[in-house]
C-alpha cells in the first residue's frame, strides 16, 4: 500500500517586525545613532500605541503598539526611526473618573519627556476626554480624534558643539538677578532684526546682551520657556498667556521662542550669555500643568495616568486638589512624578548648560498629602543630587493651599524670594507708620527668617518689584491698578500694592511730582542694592519702564508687556545711577557679607558689625525703635568686623547709610569711629550727581533731605595721610 504524502505546511508571508523590545529607560524618545528607543511610564494603562506622523505633523502614518511593559513603563525600539521623527501616544485603559482614571485612546497625547514640540495647540472640543455639553459632564466619553489639534513631539539629536562653554558658577555673594521675558526684552529693541524679535535668537543679539552686561548684573532669570498653552478664554479675547505659567512639556522649549525651529537656538543663546559672564536662570513651573481641573482638556499626563501624576481628592478622585489656584496640582510624592521633575532639571542643567532655577509656587513641590514638609523627597533629592546641588535653586515659597506661606521655611541649600522685603521697603518709603524695626531687619537679610541651620544671608532674594505687580515706575505713579486692557473689569491683579502716586494718578507735567517720583525710584534701588541678601531687578526698571498702571500683565503680549527701549531723560538718568550703585555694591564686600549682621560686640576687635544710629549720632533706643512716627535712622557697617568665623580683623571699608523716609529734612550728626578721620559722601539720592568735595568731620551735621538715602565711607587715618 502506498502512503500518501501530506501537503507541506502553508507558511504565511510574515513581514519581519521592525519593532524591537527596547528598554524601559531612559524615558522619552532616545536616539542612539542606530534607532530610537521609546519609553513611557503608566502604572494604570492597559495598552500604549506609538503614533508616527509625517514631517508636517498633520498626517498620521501608522500606530505601533509598544510591545513590552517593564516596571510600569511601556517601551519599544524602532531601528528605522531617526531624529526629526514626529510622534505622539494613544493610551488605553479604564475611563473611570470617579476612581481617578481618564484614559481615552481617541486623544493624542504629548510625551511628558518630549524634547521638542512642533505645531501649536488649536482649541477644539475634540481635545476633551468627555463630551462638552453632555448631561453627564466629565463622566461622559468623547470619541473624536484630537490629533489634528495638538502639538506633536519630535525626536531630537542631542549632539551640539559647545566649544569651551560650561555652566557658570557665580558666587552667591556676588549674584544680582535680572528678571526678564524672552519675548518682552527684544520685541521693541531697535537693534534686533524683525525676523528674530521675541525669540532666543533675539535675546542673544550683541546690543541686548551688552546692555545687561554693562548694567552690572550677573544672572539673567527668564520667565517660563517650557512649552506652554494659551488659555482658551484668552484666545477668544485676542490675547495670550504671555508670561507662560501654563506648562505642558517640561523638557521642551516653547516653539514660539525658536526663530530657527531648532532647539540648538536655546543652547546658542546660553553660550552667548555665558560668554558675557552672565548666568542663565530658568523660571520653572512644576506645580501644575495646562490640563486644568476635571473640566480641562486631555493633552498629556491626564490621559497617560491621571491617578499617578495628579493629586486627587481622597474622598472623590473625580476632582483635583487645587493648591496651585489653576485647577490641578502635580503629585511630587509619587516616585515617577518626582523622577520626571528631577530628570527635567538635570536635562536643563546638563544638556542645556542652565545655571539655576526659580521654582514657581515651590511650596507645592514640598507637599505630602498632609501638607508642606521640608524633608519632602523632592527637596531632599535636589540637595543630594551631585549635579543639582551645584546650581542655584530659588523657591517662590508660597502656594494657594493650606499652610502655603513658607517664607524662611525651606531647607538649607535653597534661596527664597522674600516678599517681606518687598512689602516692608514699599511701606517704609510710602511713609507708613511703625516700619523702622522691620526695615532694619530687611536691610540685614531678614535674619529672623534665615539665620538658622547655617543658611547664609544670600538665602534672602530681595526684590521690590517682580514680573507680577507694578513696575518700579508705576509703583511711584499710581495708587490703584489699571488693568482695564486685560478685559476683566479691572478685577484681576492684587489690590495690596503699597504704592503711592505722590499726588497725581498716572502721568503728570508737574515738575515737583516727577522729581519726587524719580528720587523715590533712586531710594528703592539704593535700598535694594545696599541691603544684605541677593538683589533681584526686573528688566526695564533700571530706566523706569511703565505698564501704564497694569499690575497683572500676564496676558499682555503687547506694548504694555514689552520693554520700551526709547529712553527719556529721566530713564537715562536713572540708568546711570543704577549702574553706579551696582559698582559700589561690588566694590564693598561688607554690603554682601557671607555672615549675618547681628550687632554683636567683638571685644577682641573692639567693633560691632552693625550699629543702628539715631539722627543725633547716638545708638537707637528701644523707645525710638518703637515710635510709630520714627522714619529716619543710620546704619553703621564696620568693615573691621570679621567676615568669617576665623578670628581676624576685616580689611573692608566702613560705611554709614542714612535713611530718611519723612517729608522734611533731618540733620544727621556724623558719628565718631575709631581709627578714622571723617566721612566722605559717596552719593545722595536727593542729588545723584553730588559728590563730597572734602571730608566731613566727626560730629559735624549733614542735612539729609526728605525722602532720601545718603551713603558715607569712613576715611581712615592712613588714607588721610
Amino acid at each position: 500500500m502506498t502512503k500518501r504524502k501530506s501537503a507541506p505546511p502553508v507558511t504565511p508571508d510574515v513581514e519581519p517586525s521592525r519593532l524591537r523590545e527596547g528598554l524601559p529607560f531612559p524615558l522619552g524618545a532616545t536616539w542612539d545613532g542606530l534607532g530610537v528607543n521609546f519609553a513611557i511610564f503608566s502604572a494604570n494603562a492597559t495598552k500604549v500605541e506609538l503614533c508616527l506622523f509625517d514631517e508636517t505633523g498633520e498626517v498620521e502614518l501608522e500606530r505601533i503598539e509598544l510591545p513590552e511593559y517593564t516596571d510600569e513603563t511601556y517601551h519599544g525600539y524602532l531601528p528605522d526611526a531617526h531624529p526629526g521623527q514626529i510622534y505622539g501616544y494613544r493610551v488605553y485603559g479604564p475611563y473611570d473618573p470617579q476612581n481617578g482614571h481618564r484614559f481615552n485612546h481617541n486623544k493624542l497625547l504629548i510625551d511628558p519627556y518630549a524634547k521638542q514640540l512642533v505645531g501649536e495647540l488649536k482649541w477644539s472640543e475634540a481635545l476633551f476626554g468627555y463630551t462638552i455639553g453632555h448631561p453627564d459632564g466629565d463622566l461622559s466619553f468623547d470619541e473624536r480624534d484630537s490629533a489634528p489639534f495638538v502639538p506633536k513631539c519630535k525626536v531630537i539629536d542631542p549632539a551640539h558643539t559647545w566649544g569651551h562653554d560650561h555652566r557658570l558658577i557665580v558666587p552667591w555673594d556676588k549674584t544680582i538677578f535680572y528678571e526678564t521675558h524672552v519675548r518682552g526684552i527684544s520685541m521693541r529693541h531697535p537693534d534686533v532684526p524683525d525676523a528674530v524679535r521675541g525669540t532666543f535668537a533675539g535675546l542673544m543679539v550683541d546690543e541686548v546682551i551688552e546692555h545687561i552686561r554693562k548694567l552690572g548684573v550677573t544672572s539673567v532669570e527668564l520667565l517660563p520657556v517650557h512649552a506652554f498653552v494659551n488659555d482658551q478664554h484668552l484666545l477668544q479675547k485676542g490675547m495670550t498667556n504671555y508670561w507662560g505659567y501654563n506648562s505642558l512639556a517640561f523638557f521642551a522649549p516653547d516653539p514660539r521662542y525658536l526663530a530657527s525651529g531648532k532647539i540648538a537656538e536655546f543652547k546658542e543663546m546660553v553660550a552667548h550669555l555665558h560668554e558675557a559672564g552672565l548666568e542663565v536662570i530658568l523660571d520653572v513651573v512644576y506645580n501644575h500643568t495646562a490640563e486644568g481641573n476635571e473640566q480641562g482638556p486631555t493633552l498629556s499626563m491626564r490621559g497617560i495616568d491621571n491617578a499617578s501624576y495628579y493629586r486627587l481628592m481622597p474622598d472623590d478622585k473625580r476632582y483635583y486638589i487645587n493648591d496651585s489656584g489653576t485647577g490641578n496640582t502635580l503629585d511630587l510624592s509619587h516616585p515617577c512624578v518626582l523622577q520626571m521633575v528631577t530628570d527635567s532639571l538635570r536635562y536643563w542643567a546638563h544638556e542645556m548648560h542652565v545655571d539655576g532655577f526659580r521654582f514657581d509656587l515651590a511650596t507645592i513641590l514640598g507637599r505630602y498629602h498632609d501638607g508642606f514638609n521640608e524633608r519632602h523627597s523632592f527637596l531632599v533629592a535636589c540637595r543630594q543630587d551631585p549635579l543639582l546641588r551645584q546650581v542655584k535653586m530659588i523657591a517662590e515659597p508660597w502656594d494657594c493651599g493650606p499652610g502655603g506661606y513658607q517664607v524662611g521655611g525651606f531647607p538649607p541649600g535653597w534661596a527664597e524670594w522674600n516678599d517681606r522685603f518687598r512689602d516692608t521697603v514699599r511701606a517704609f518709603w510710602k511713609g507708613d507708620d511703625g516700619q523702622l524695626a522691620d526695615f532694619a531687619a530687611r536691610m540685614t537679610a531678614s535674619g529672623e527668617l534665615y539665620n538658622q541651620r547655617g543658611r547664609r544671608p544670600y538665602s534672602s532674594v530681595n526684590f521690590i518689584t517682580a514680573h507680577d505687580g507694578f513696575t518700579l515706575h508705576d509703583l511711584v505713579s499710581y495708587n490703584d491698578k489699571h488693568n482695564e486692557a486685560n478685559d476683566e473689569n479691572n478685577q484681576d491683579g492684587s489690590n495690596n500694592n503699597l504704592s503711592w502716586n505722590h499726588g497725581v494718578e498716572g502721568p503728570t507735567d508737574d515738575p515737583e511730582i516727577n522729581a519726587l517720583r524719580l528720587r523715590q525710584m533712586r531710594n528703592f534701588f539704593a535700598t535694594l542694592l545696599l541691603a544684605q541678601g541677593t538683589p533681584m531687578i526686573v528688566a526695564g526698571d533700571e530706566f523706569a519702564r511703565t505698564q501704564h498702571g497694569n499690575n497683572n500683565a500676564y496676558c499682555q503680549d503687547s506694548e504694555i508687556g514689552w520693554i520700551n527701549w526709547d529712553l527719556d531723560e529721566d530713564g537715562k538718568s536713572l540708568l546711570k545711577f543704577v549702574k553706579r550703585l551696582i559698582k559700589l555694591r561690588n566694590s564693598y564686600p561688607i554690603l554682601r557679607r557671607g555672615r549675618f549682621l547681628v550687632g554683636h560686640y567683638n571685644e577682641e576687635l573692639g567693633v560691632k558689625d552693625v550699629t543702628w544710629l539715631a539722627p543725633d549720632g547716638n545708638e537707637m533706643s528701644i523707645e525710638q525703635w518703637e515710635d510709630p512716627q520714627s522714619r529716619s535712622f543710620g546704619m553703621l557697617l564696620d568693615g573691621r568686623a570679621q567676615v568669617s568665623g576665623v578670628q581676624r580683623s576685616g580689611a573692608d571699608a566702613t560705611l554709614l547709610i542714612a535713611f530718611n523716609a519723612q517729608h522734611d529734612g533731618v540733620d544727621f550728626i556724623l558719628p565718631h569711629v575709631p581709627e578714622g578721620t571723617g566721612w566722605i559722601c559717596k552719593f545722595d539720592t536727593f542729588d545723584p550727581d553730588f559728590k563730597s568735595p572734602h571730608t566731613l568731620a566727626f560730629g559735624s551735621t549733614y542735612g539729609v533731605n526728605g525722602r532720601s538715602v545718603v551713603l558715607f565711607e569712613l576715611e581712615h587715618l592712613k588714607d588721610a595721610g
